[in-house]
């Protein structure tokens, strides 16, 4: 690197720190998780919004590879916190409704999906037509984990059992989506059938070394901080997990949350939940990095009337594919009408997640520049409307503080038994 180089990363970094605070400070006010904010800091340092001489001048051709690397270190660790605040015992509380409320969420704006993307194809023509429908109809699906724990805790809802029904929900959807999604990308990237497949060796490595990783770690003194070795530890874990998968031909990400997921639990609370603040140290400072680079790839000046139209029948689809399949799901098991709705609106929030799915999607080349722009503005605006839906259910009735939840596969649940690792997902995302 020459010295001119490094002095415009540093220059950029700082910038990017700045405006990602500044704009996810003013989400907060306006009563928007802040990770809204440094997502839109992120595009409207793009093209959008000033051209794209504005943003060549205040990011060189020969810089954007370095941020693009430091974007795929914090998305790394950002997936290692999503796998890391997976807690299973949502799911085995609720057993029940939980996999009707995640099916409800899934499947059904996933079928409304394959129509969208047959739509879509006129315009955004791709040789794997096959591969381009089903990731389409996955990018509608999908649930953005650690911003709706925060949304929880800002909501005062992650305490009831309705929170943990969500987290549950979205934790079984999230493995699906991200399941999915690494078949779609071994496909299209070229990987062999038998490349694949390693990933069943992988995972039994991974859970081959949980017994000696929780050796290593539980039996500390539980007083004891977290040491810069143990750290360490879980660092190097991280990557050589990311970059295994990366080698069989599956993406990065996928090895990085399989990490997270499978980290061990028992015995570990305090330990997952230091290891939890310490990587969103690091990943709260490299993720607004990814939003500019993500946001530098968005260029809706050229949005006409095609574009418009397109716009409207995605924002359709993921809606209402979102919030009638939980809606549907939730009640099918019996679970009150408010509650039901709570949950769908809460399903409906995409942010960060849905950002590095259609990352891959544009390094596959599934997407286009235009449809891309389009995408992400979809995650933006189901974001952004997950809380003035919330208060207009409370509008409608007084929320319940604390709910029993229906599971006629272990009786009804309190909310007093509470969020293990409560508003964790907030780290994560800022």
């Amino acid at each position: 690197m020459t010295s001119h180089q490094v002095l415009s990363l540093l220059l950029d970094f700082a910038l990017i720190l700045l405006l990602a605070r500044g704009m996810g400070a003013l989400a907060g006010r306006i009563g928007q998780p802040p990770v809204m904010g440094e997502i839109l800091a992120g595009v409207l340092m793009g093209p959008t919004l000033f051209g794209s001489a504005v943003s060549d001048r205040l990011f060189p051709s020969d810089i954007r590879p370095l941020l693009s690397g430091l974007a795929h270190i914090g998305v790394a660790l950002f997936m290692f916190v999503v796998g890391l605040e997976l807690d299973y015992r949502f799911v085995r509380r609720r057993v029940r409704v939980t996999l009707a409320s995640a099916a409800g969420s899934t499947l059904v704006p996933f079928a409304l999906g394959v129509p969208l993307a047959i739509y879509l194809l006129r315009n955004h023509p791709t040789e794997q037509r096959a591969a381009f429908v089903v990731f389409v109809a996955l990018s509608v699906s999908v649930t953005a984990f650690p911003v709706l724990s925060r949304i929880l805790v800002s909501r005062g809802l992650s305490r009831t059992a309705i929170g943990g029904l969500a987290l549950a929900t979205a934790a079984v959807v999230d493995v699906v989506a991200w399941s999915a999604l690494a078949g779609v990308q071994a496909v299209v990237g070229g990987a062999g059938y038998w490349q694949v497949t390693l990933l069943v060796p992988f995972i039994g490595l991974l859970l081959a070394v949980r017994p000696l990783l929780r050796r290593v770690f539980v039996s500390r003194d539980a007083e004891q901080p977290l040491t810069p070795t143990g750290m360490a530890v879980v660092i190097v874990g991280i990557f050589l997990s990311g970059a295994a998968t990366e080698a069989i031909g599956v993406h990065y990400i996928f090895g990085t949350f399989l990490f997270g997921a499978l980290l061990p639990r028992e015995g570990m609370a305090a330990l997952r939940e230091e290891i939890c603040d310490r990587t969103g140290e690091i990943t709260s400072l490299l993720l607004p990095v990814y939003f500019v680079v993500a946001g530098l790839k968005v260029d809706l000046r050229g949005v006409g009337l095609d574009g418009l139209t397109e716009l409207g029948v995605i924002l359709l689809v993921a809606i209402g594919g979102k919030l009638g399949g939980t809606y549907l799901g939730a009640r099918s098991h019996d679970l009150p009408a408010k509650d039901s709705a709570t949950l769908a609106a809460l399903m409906n929030t995409r942010g960060l997640t849905e950002l590095v799915i259609l990352g891959v999607g544009l390094e596959l080349g599934l997407l286009d520049g235009s449809l891309y722009s389009l995408m992400v503005v979809m995650a933006l605006v189901t974001t952004a409307m997950t809380g003035p839906l919330l208060s207009l259910i409370d509008a409608r009735g007084s929320r319940p503080e604390r709910t029993a939840v229906p599971d006629r596969s272990g009786g009804d649940h309190d909310a007093g038994e509470g969020v293990a690792g409560e508003g964790r997902g907030s780290r994560a995302v800022g």
